[in-house]
C-alpha cells in the first residue's frame, strides 16, 4: 500500500484523492490538464492536490472513463462494429491520413480513445480497407472472419461446417456470407452461451485449483498445532490464497448462468 511521505502524495492517491484512475491521471499530465509533481519531482504536495480536484472533471471530459486501446483492439472493435476485417495497419493508415489521433503511448505503442474509434466514419475505414485488400475486398478468409463476428476461431470453422458455408479455391469465404452469419441472432445468442459456459468452466476449475491450495495450507497448520510439523505454515501465503479465492468464486459467479 502506498504511504505517505512527508506530507506529499504519490501518483495512486494522488489519483485516488481527485477521482481519477491512473491513467487518467498520466494522460491529464501528458496533455497539460493536470500538474507535474512539485514535491521532489515524484509527489504531490496536498495544496496542490486540492487544487487539481477542480481539473479533475477537465480530464474525464477529455478522455472518458474508458482506458485507451492498442491498434490491434481498435481494429477488432472496428471490425466487429462495420463487418470489416480491419486490420492493425489499417487503423495505423488511419492514423497517417489524420483520421484518428494517437492519444498517448504505452510501452513505446501508439494508444487510442476507444470513442475516437468509435466515431471513425465507416466510409474512412471501408476505403482504407479496400485498397489493401485490392480484388480481394468481398472475401475474408478464416480468421478475418472470426474477427468480423467476434467468435473464437474454433467457433466459426465449427459454424462454418454446420452451416455449409464454404471458402473459394483459395480458402476465402464471401464477405457476404459472413455477414449473414452475423446477423443471425439466436445462433449469436447460441455463440454467447458457448462462450459463457466456457468461461465458467474455466472460472471453477481455477476456484477448485485454489480451494486446494488453501486446503493445503490449512493441513499444515493442522500438522503444525499437532506437532507434526516444527514450522508453522507462511500466514502471507494464506492471505494471498484467499484473496485469491475470493476473486476466482467472484468470477465463477458472473460467469454462471443468468437463469
Amino acid at each position: 500500500m502506498e504511504q505517505k511521505i512527508a506530507g506529499g502524495h504519490g501518483t495512486t492517491r494522488f489519483a485516488a484523492m481527485i477521482g481519477l484512475s491512473g491513467w487518467q491521471v498520466r494522460l491529464g499530465r501528458e496533455h497539460g490538464l493536470l500538474p507535474d509533481p512539485d514535491l521532489d519531482g515524484e509527489r504531490w504536495s496536498p495544496e496542490l492536490a486540492e487544487e487539481a480536484r477542480a481539473k479533475a472533471a477537465h480530464v474525464i471530459a477529455a478522455f472518458g472513463n474508458d482506458p485507451p486501446i492498442g491498434a490491434a483492439r481498435a481494429a477488432d472493435r472496428l471490425a466487429v462494429t462495420l463487418g470489416l476485417d480491419v486490420e492493425r495497419p489499417d487503423v495505423e493508415v488511419l492514423v497517417t491520413r489524420g483520421d484518428l489521433r494517437v492519444v498517448s503511448h504505452y510501452r513505446e505503442y501508439p494508444v487510442y480513445l476507444r470513442r475516437d474509434v468509435d466515431a471513425l466514419a465507416p466510409e474512412a475505414v471501408a476505403e482504407v480497407v479496400a485498397a489493401r485488400k485490392g480484388p480481394l475486398n468481398d472475401t475474408v478468409d478464416a480468421k478475418g472472419a472470426a474477427r468480423i463476428l467476434g467468435w473464437p476461431r474454433r467457433a466459426f470453422d465449427r459454424i462454418a461446417a454446420e452451416r455449409e458455408v464454404t471458402p473459394d479455391q483459395l480458402g476465402r469465404f464471401r464477405l457476404s456470407d459472413i455477414r449473414a452469419l452475423g446477423a443471425d441472432e439466436q445462433l449469436a445468442a447460441r455463440i454467447l452461451d458457448e462462450r459463457r459456459r466456457a468461461a465458467h468452466a474455466k472460472a471453477l476449475k481455477e476456484e477448485t485449483r485454489i480451494e486446494d491450495d488453501v486446503r493445503g495450507w490449512l493441513l499444515r497448520c493442522t500438522a503444525y498445532v499437532d506437532r507434526d510439523a516444527d514450522e508453522p505454515p507462511d500466514l502471507t501465503a494464506a492471505r494471498r490464497a484467499l484473496r485469491a479465492l475470493s476473486e476466482a468464486r467472484a468470477r465463477t459467479d458472473a460467469t454462471s448462468s443468468p437463469h
